[in-house]
């Protein structure tokens, strides 16, 4: 397939996500053709209203395992994430030649702002692809001509939002540790399922911040595929009729503990 024959996507996803903002971009411009990228800076008053709901949620008791989560991965993990995803944009820049730079960009605050529905709109994308922590509002996730898509680290319906690779493992629900492509509705991850896939995960080892990137990464030529189709209208949904439904938030120190517990003795 030429480049002019592939579907014109753009991708929504942080500033700060190396990841998906230099990793992914290069994907999506080698693999398909990328028009456009909505880079979301937050700014502190985000990150604020973020915590107010997460305590209206769980309670202000569980939120301080949150906190405590957030120290420990700061102080004890965050260094090893950090060379992991150094190296793995490389290596996905090495895979997927085609340079991002040169694509249009905008930076929002929010991926629901006025400015990114005229950005998006200018685009005219067959696809969007949303990496971001934002339920999109239907005058943005409806541009696409095929529909906006969640990359969604985790096993939808049972994992629904967000560090669904998370608490699969705390749960030793191991068989449910993965990646769910969907197109997105104007629920939390509850639009049509097209791919669900995973990898050989070393739970022992590995963070859940390198878990939930690789079950995306390792299945690239996958969702590519199955966007593919999707353009098409030769995709067809996953049922979930039956499947139980579950929204989940933040990691807590203490889930994180347990989890790390139960794979060292699973190890022996």
């Amino acid at each position: 397939m030429s480049p002019r024959e592939r579907p014109r996507v753009a991708l929504v996803c942080h500033e700060a996500d190396r990841i998906d903002a230099e990793g992914l971009a290069a994907w999506l411009a080698t693999s398909l053709r990328l028009v456009g990228v909505v880079a979301i800076r937050e700014g502190p008053g985000q990150i604020v209203r973020r915590v107010r709901r997460e305590i209206r949620r769980v309670g202000l008791l569980r939120c301080l395992d949150v906190a405590a989560f957030r120290l420990y991965y700061r102080v004890c993990l965050a260094r090893a994430d950090t060379a992991w995803i150094a190296e793995e944009v490389a290596r996905l820049r090495a895979r997927y030649p085609m340079s991002p730079r040169g694509v249009p960009r905008l930076v929002a605050p929010n991926p629901n702002a006025p400015e990114v529905r005229d950005f998006l709109r200018g685009l005219d994308p067959d696809l969007v692809i949303a990496r971001c922590k934002f339920i999109l509002r239907p005058d943005i996730f409806t541009i696409a001509r095929a529909g906006t898509w969640v990359l969604h680290p985790g096993i939808c319906p049972e994992y629904r939002n967000a560090h669904g690779c998370f608490w699969a493992l705390v749960n030793r629900d191991l068989d449910r540790v993965g990646m769910t492509l969907l197109r997105v509705d104007e629920g939390v991850d509850t639009g049509p399922i097209f791919l669900q896939a995973s990898y050989k995960f070393d739970d022992l080892r590995e963070s859940h911040v390198v878990i939930q990137y690789r079950v995306v990464l390792e299945n690239l030529s996958a969702i590519e595929a199955t966007l593919l189709a999707a353009w098409t209208r030769a995709a067809r949904p996953i049922p979930t009729d039956g499947r139980r439904s579950a929204v989940w938030g933040q990691p807590w120190l203490s889930a994180y503990l347990r989890w790390k517990r139960a794979a060292r003795q699973a190890a022996r």
